[in-house]
C-alpha cells in the first residue's frame, strides 16, 4: 500500500478560483470562462467523465479554435488579393484601387514584396539585386531583405506559385494571389505548430493553448509578414529544452533566429536560471547548437552572396525610427527631431541605434537582476516575456506582426485570461487607426496622433503586463502555474532544482530572504 502525498498549494487569487484538482478546469473555475461557456452549453457538471473523451481532447478543440481563428485571419486579408483588368487589353492584375490595402485594412507584407523583392521575376534572393530611388533621389543597390530561412521561405513559395501558374488544369489567378494563399498556408502550419507546444508546455494548464488559438491578433496579423515561422521554432525549441532535449532546443532557436532574430533572445533566460542553479553543461550544449545550427543556415549564403546577404544587417542598421516605436512616439506629440536630428536617406541614426542598444542592454540587466535575486527562482516562460518585451519597448522597429512574439510567452508566463485578451484586444485594434493614418489626411485618413496615441495604449498595456509577471515572480505563492508540487512546466533540468549558484557571485546577486504576501493553503 502506498503512501499518500499531501501537496501544499499557493493561495488562490480572485481571478482563479480553482479547485482542488490539479488540472485546470476553466469552465469551473475561471469567471470569464464560465460567461462564455453558457455558447455551448454552460459549464462542465460535477459528474462529468473529463479526460476518457476519444476524440475531442483539449488539444484537438485547441487546434481546431486555431484553424477557425486562422480562417478569420485569411479572410482579413482577402480584400488585398482581388484582381480586376488593369493591364492592356484587360489583363488582370492586382486590384487596389481607392487605397484599398487600407481602406479595407487588409494589408500584408507578403503582397507587394512580391514585386518590391522582384520575386515575380524568379530571381534568387541575395543574388539579385537592383536599383531604388529615396525621396530626396539617392540611388540605392537593393537586395532581399530579410534573413535566410525567411528569405529562402519567400522563394520556395515564389517557385510553387509559378509552378501552379503554370499548370493549366489548375484553378487560375493572379500569380501574387496564388503566392499569397501558398505563404499563407504554411504560416497556417507554423502558427498551429506554435500553438500545439505552447499548450504542451503549459502542462496542466493545457487550456491555456485557447488563449494561443483565439487570440485577437492571430485574426488580424497571422499573415501580415513571415513572424509565425519565428513563432514555431521558438515554441517548438522551448517545448525541446523543457523536454530535456538541448541539442534539438538548439538548433530550433538558431534555425528560428535565422528566421527573425528573437529566438536567439531566449538563451539569455536559459543562461540567468541555469547559471543560478548550477547547471551550465545542458546550456552550453544548447548555446553551442543554437550557434551551430545558425551559421548552417547563414555561412553558404553568405559565401556566396555576401552583400546579399548583410543586407538585414544593413537595413536594420541603417533605417531611422519607425513609427510604432516610442522614438517617434515622441517625436509625434513634441515635435523633437530625434537623437541625430532631421536626417537624409543616406545618413545612419548613429545615436539612435547607440541608445536603443544601451536600453536594451538595461533590459538584459535588469532581467538578470530579477533572475538572480528574486527568493524563489523564477520560471523560464516569465523571463523570457520581460526580455522580448523589453526588446520591443526599446527597439527602434516594433512592426505591428512583431506583438505575435508575445502571445504565447504572455501566456505562458501570466494565463490570466481577462487581462491577456484585454491587452491582445488593444494590441489589435491599433492596426485600426494604424491603417488610416497611412491613408493619408488628404484621402480622409487620421492623424498621425490617433495612431500613435493607440501605439502609446498598447506599449502601457505591455508594461503593465510586465510590471504583473515583476510582482509574480516576487510574490511566487501567487503565482497560479505553480501548483502544488508543479515548479516549472518549461524548465526542463531547471524544473524542481535546488538554487547552488557559483561561490563567485557577490552577495548582492544572490537570492533574498522569501516572505509569504499571503497563508498557503492545503
Amino acid at each position: 500500500m502506498t503512501q499518500e502525498r499531501e501537496y501544499v498549494a499557493p493561495a488562490p487569487v480572485a481571478d482563479d478560483l480553482r479547485s482542488a484538482d490539479w488540472r485546470d478546469l476553466p469552465g469551473t473555475n475561471d469567471p470569464l470562462t464560465i460567461e462564455l461557456s453558457s455558447l455551448a452549453g454552460g459549464p462542465v457538471g460535477k459528474h462529468a467523465l473529463l479526460g476518457r473523451t476519444r476524440f475531442f481532447t483539449p488539444m484537438r478543440v485547441i487546434m481546431l479554435l486555431t484553424v477557425i481563428f486562422l480562417a478569420l485571419g485569411w479572410f482579413t486579408k482577402m480584400g488585398c488579393i482581388q484582381q480586376a483588368p488593369s493591364g492592356p487589353n484587360g489583363v488582370l492584375g492586382l486590384d487596389w484601387s481607392g487605397s484599398r490595402q487600407y481602406t479595407a485594412m487588409c494589408y500584408s507584407d507578403t503582397v507587394p514584396l512580391y514585386g518590391a523583392e522582384h520575386l515575380n521575376e524568379g530571381a534568387f534572393p541575395y543574388k539579385k539585386s537592383w536599383q531604388e530611388k529615396s525621396p530626396d533621389g539617392v540611388v540605392q543597390t537593393r537586395y532581399m531583405e530579410y534573413p535566410v530561412v525567411a528569405g529562402m521561405y519567400q522563394y520556395v513559395s515564389m517557385k510553387l506559385a509559378k509552378a501552379w501558374d503554370s499548370a493549366t488544369f489548375l484553378p487560375q489567378a493572379i500569380q501574387v494571389a496564388v503566392y499569397f494563399n501558398i505563404v499563407a498556408f504554411g504560416l497556417a502550419l507554423a502558427w498551429l505548430v506554435t500553438v500545439w507546444a505552447s499548450s504542451l508546455l503549459a502542462g496542466r494548464r493545457i487550456w491555456d493553448g485557447a488563449l494561443i488559438a483565439c487570440s485577437p491578433l492571430v485574426a488580424v496579423h497571422a499573415f501580415t509578414n513571415f513572424d509565425p515561422l519565428a513563432t514555431a521554432f521558438a515554441a517548438a525549441g522551448l517545448l525541446a529544452w523543457s523536454r530535456k532535449r538541448p541539442v534539438l532546443a538548439g538548433i530550433l532557436l538558431g534555425v528560428g533566429g535565422a528566421t527573425k532574430l528573437y529566438p536567439l533572445f531566449l538563451l539569455l533566460p536559459l543562461l540567468l536560471l541555469c547559471l543560478r542553479v548550477g547547471k551550465m553543461r545542458p546550456w552550453m550544449i544548447t548555446f553551442f547548437s543554437a550557434v551551430g545550427a545558425w551559421l548552417v543556415v547563414n555561412l553558404p549564403i553568405a559565401a556566396l552572396f555576401f552583400t546579399g546577404w548583410r543586407e538585414f544587417f544593413r537595413l536594420n542598421t541603417d533605417r531611422p525610427a519607425d513609427p510604432d516605436s516610442i522614438y517617434n512616439v515622441i517625436t509625434s506629440f513634441t515635435g523633437w527631431p530625434g537623437f541625430d536630428g532631421v536626417l537624409e536617406s543616406s545618413d545612419k541614426p548613429v545615436i539612435l541605434n547607440l541608445v536603443s542598444l544601451l536600453l536594451f542592454a538595461a533590459v538584459c540587466v535588469g532581467v538578470g537582476y530579477i533572475a538572480l535575486t528574486a527568493s524563489r527562482r523564477p520560471r523560464v516562460a516569465q523571463l523570457c516575456f520581460l526580455l522580448v518585451a523589453g526588446f520591443l519597448l526599446t527597439n527602434k522597429v516594433w512592426s505591428p506582426q512583431y506583438s505575435l512574439w508575445l502571445v504565447p510567452l504572455a501566456v505562458l508566463a501570466l494565463p490570466h485570461r481577462r487581462i491577456l485578451l484585454t491587452w491582445m484586444a488593444i494590441d489589435a485594434l491599433v492596426w485600426v487607426p494604424r491603417m488610416y493614418y497611412y491613408l493619408g489626411e488628404s484621402n480622409k485618413g487620421l492623424p498621425e496622433q490617433w495612431f500613435t496615441g493607440a501605439v502609446v495604449l498598447r506599449d502601457i498595456a505591455v508594461i503593465g503586463l510586465c510590471a504583473l509577471i515583476v510582482r509574480q515572480i516576487y510574490r511566487p505563492d501567487e503565482d497560479i502555474v505553480r501548483y502544488g508540487f508543479i515548479d516549472d512546466p518549461v524548465g526542463g533540468v531547471l524544473d524542481q532544482a535546488a538554487d547552488e549558484q557559483p561561490k563567485w557571485l557577490p552577495t548582492w546577486l544572490r537570492p533574498r530572504a522569501r516572505e509569504l504576501t499571503s497563508p498557503p493553503v492545503g
